[in-house]
Order: structure tokens, then sequence, then C-alpha cells
């Protein structure tokens, strides 16, 4: 469990404890009426996201979109900004280099906001949202890179700053140029410890040596000056002792282009990797355990038409603290998919990754998609397209209700809904809502409508220089609103 999610739980726990006091001294409060008392559900009203250096490339085009779902109960003012971190670029040199003018401008809640940079100059970017921009604050990173290592299209979620911080999929082997992309948002410097983990155990750590991430900066680290071994399949672990940080593996393929490889979900027992294209040509799954016992796992396949087990691939085996790969081949077999794991006997920690594949000879291009959490009670997905869009929606464990929105777009349109059922087991590629006359990009906004788990992930696809260039993003809850614990009137008791 992540430090900042402990302190929230010892938080809320001394709270809770004020307010069950409380209602022990008020016999008239009791079942439903005492548990409406303990706590409202509001939004958010600050929010922070973090994106990457985007590429070194002179030929790359990256754009920004920003989008805040409508939410109620918000104030109606606010404010947003997007700002340039210090530090180096991703090309090592100590060069500070700043965009001559405001990447995005954002626009009211409901419509996402573009803006564009050109060439491999762009840095880091820190953003924050108040007031009615904050609640469900979602900002994408998109770049287009025409030829070279890397070549295809990479996008990334920006993401919350956080302490820890989990890499299943990365490599150092001889065709592959993988940078971990490290930000700092705050005004002290961040110190973090970087582990990797191969096959047999830990080949490299910084442990002890104080890398440090400046205040306000962002610092790429090539892995492979980390270790001197040249191989695929490792983990990254990232654990940042003093302050905060955004993290993001930039992993970049002589071959097979490259893409953004955000981090897994917490350990956990079992674990949902949603959305595995169709199409996929080749799927390898890249497992890691931090526990002190070995896992072992159930490995399943969410189809449209329920849950099954790939022939020869039905188990995999973690040893302690290593990384396991597993290749899957054309798992989907031209149909949508999404892998469910989940524990054989007893129940250990697992973080998880796979690698997708598509395409055939150089017309090959990849991307990567982790273990994610559950969509909750929203999340969006921004930066969509009329065509090249991809909605995909899994429920391991019970059918569920969903709700879709396509907002309105950047440039025009309107927004338009539509309510799906996902049965039990089942993934569904999604026919999306189509927002009437759209112009520009739009955003997808998920809601689940009932209660059961349902995990998402969005494929963006786009055609450059003749390669069908794609990247996947998952679609976590977006942490919109907080349960925030009714104790004003408990306080007035317990001073009576």
């Amino acid at each position: 469990m992540k430090r900042t999610t402990l302190s929230l739980i010892a938080g809320t726990t001394a709270l809770a404890a004020v307010t069950g006091f409380a209602a022990l001294t008020q016999p008239t409060d009791s079942g439903a009426g005492a548990a409406a008392k303990a706590a409202a559900v509001l939004p958010v009203e600050r929010a922070g996201l973090l994106c990457p250096a985007p590429s070194t490339s002179d030929l790359a085009e990256t754009t920004y979109t920003s989008f805040t779902p409508v939410t109620k109960g918000t104030k109606s003012g606010g404010t947003t900004e997007l700002l340039p971190a210090a530090g180096k670029t991703a090309a090592g040199e100590g060069k500070k280099k700043t965009p001559a003018k405001p990447v995005l401008t954002p626009k009211a809640p409901g419509t996402p906001a573009a803006g564009d940079t050109s060439g491999g100059a762009s840095p880091a970017l820190i953003g924050t949202a108040e007031g009615k921009f904050a609640p469900g604050w979602t900002l994408q990173e998109t770049t287009e890179v025409a030829a070279g290592t890397g070549r295809g299209l990479l996008g990334v979620n920006c993401t919350a700053p956080d302490t820890d911080f989990w890499f299943p999929g990365v490599s150092t082997a001889a065709d592959r140029t993988d940078y971990l992309h490290l930000t700092n948002p705050d005004d002290s410097a961040a110190v973090a410890d970087i582990e990797l983990y191969d096959k047999d155990g830990p080949v490299a750590t910084t442990g002890g040596d104080d890398f440090t991430i400046p205040a306000g900066a962002g610092e790429p680290i090539l892995l492979s000056t980390l270790t001197g071994e040249k191989q695929d399949d490792l983990t990254v672990h990232v654990n940042v002792r003093s302050g905060r940080v955004g993290a993001a593996v930039q992993a970049l393929d002589d071959k097979l282009g490259g893409d953004w490889l955000a981090a897994s979900t917490d350990p956990a027992g079992s674990l949902v990797v949603p959305g595995i294209p169709k199409d996929a040509t080749a799927v390898r799954l890249v497992a890691f355990t931090p526990a002190d016992s070995d896992a072992d796992l159930k490995v399943q396949l969410a189809s449209p038409s329920g849950l099954i087990t790939p022939a020869g691939k039905e188990t995999l085996h973690v040893k302690a603290g290593t990384t396991t790969a597993l290749d899957l081949g054309d798992v989907t077999r031209g149909e949508a998919g999404s892998l469910v794991l989940t524990p054989t006997d007893q129940s250990v920690p697992v973080v998880a990754a796979v690698r997708v594949v598509r395409g055939k000879g150089d017309k090959q291009e990849s991307a990567y998609l982790p273990a994610t959490s559950p969509v909750g009670t929203r999340a969006s997905a921004v930066a969509n397209t009329a065509k090249g869009t991809t909605l995909s929606l899994t429920a391991p464990t019970g059918t569920a209700k969903v709700k879709v929105t396509a907002s309105a777009g950047s440039e025009g349109g309107t927004a338009a809904s539509q309510t799906y059922t996902i049965k039990a087991g089942t993934t569904q590629d999604v026919q999306l809502p189509a927002p009437a006359g759209l112009k520009g990009t739009y955003a997808l906004t998920v809601e689940p409508l009932t209660a059961t788990p349902v995990y998402a992930s969005r494929t963006l696809a786009a055609s450059i220089d003749g390669l069908l260039g794609f990247t996947i993003q998952t679609l976590p809850t977006d942490r919109g609103t907080v349960a925030v614990p009714q104790t004003e009137q408990d306080m007035t008791v317990l001073q009576k």
C-alpha cells in the first residue's frame, strides 16, 4: 500500500473515531441515519498532474489534451495551469528549455482543450487545477514520431505525484532504449531509490546513493546505465524516500516502435489487464512479486463470450523477488480480450504488465498495458478521434451496467451518452456514442451504474507514414470526489 494511502487511512480513521463516539452519545441517530451522517461525498478542490518530457526526436509532434468532466456540487470559480519543469532533457543535456507560449488553455468542464508542440525540445510539465477544474481532471500527452527508434504513436496519461511505483516489462537489451522519467512538482528536492529485478532477483539499485530529483524538475534516467546486463523482462521499482514524484517509463524499440509504460496498480493477489487489441499479433506478459514467497497464478482471458484459459498457458509461476515472462502469442485471436490473473492457492501480491505488438514485418508497432485498478465511480480518457478510438470494458466477477459519455469536441459539437451491459467474465469493445457535429478531439467518461467492478482501457490508432501506430491507456478511478466525515455536529456534542 502506498504511503499516501496510509496517511489518508490514518486521518480518516481518526475522524471516524470522533464520529463514532458522537453517534454513541446520540441515541436517536442509528442505522441508516447514522451512516448518512458519517461522511459526505464532495468534489475535490485541488488536483495536480505531471507529464514527462515527450521525446528528443526532431520528428516528434506532441499534443496535450486537458479535460474536466462536469461534476455536481463544484463551486463556480477555479483555475488551471500547465507549466514547464526545469532540469535536463531526455538526451541528458544540461540546458533548460521552456516553451515560448502556454501549452494549452483549458476550457470549461465538459469540453476538452488541446495544445501542440513540435520537435524534441518540450520539457516535462507540471499541472495544477483548482475549484471547478479539479474534480476528475484528466491530461493526456500524445506524440507522433515519424521515423527512427521508437517511431509510431506514443501516449501517456499525466499522473498524480506519489511515492511508490512498479514497472514490470522494461528492458536494457541492445535493441531497447528505456528511460525512467521522474518529475518533482514540489519546492524541495525529492530523493528516490531505484531497483531493477530480473528472473534471478535484484540486478541493480541506487539505494544509499541518494538519487535526487531537483525541486520543480523532470529527470530522465537511462535504465541501461544502472546495470551492465543486457536483457529483456525487467521490473523497475521506484521508492521515494523524501518528497513525491510522477513516474513513467518511455520504452523505445529499434524495430517495434515505442510507447509509454505506465505504472502497474499496487501489488495484489489478483490482477486485471484490460483491453488487449483484438488484432494483436504478439502478447507478452511480465509479472513480478515483491513477496517472500512464490506466486502461482491462473491465467485467463475475458473474451466477449466469457472467461477462457489459453491452451498451454494455464498458469504462471513467479518466484519470490523475481520477474517472470510468458509469451501468449496472438491470444485474443480476433476478439476483444482482457487478462485476468488470480491465485491458484495462497494469495501473494504481484504486479504485471503486457507488451502488445500489432502488424507484421517492418510494419510492426508496440504498446504497453499495465494491470490497473477498477474504474470506481468515474474515469475519463481524452484525445479521442472520430476514427481510430476503441473503448474496451470488462467485468470479470459479475454483470455490470456502464454509462459512457462522449463529450463535446475540442472545436465544437454536442455531448452524447449511452449505457451498456457487460456480462460477467466478458470483455466488450463497445460501439461509442457519437457527439453530434463533432469537431476536433473529444473525451470519453466511463461511469459504472452497478457495484460490480469494471475495468477499462482506451486504444488510439493513427496512420503515420504508412505505419498503423497505436497506444493504450487504462482508465482507473479519477479520484474526483472524496468522502469527508461530517464532524461539526459531532464535535458540538463532544463539547457539551
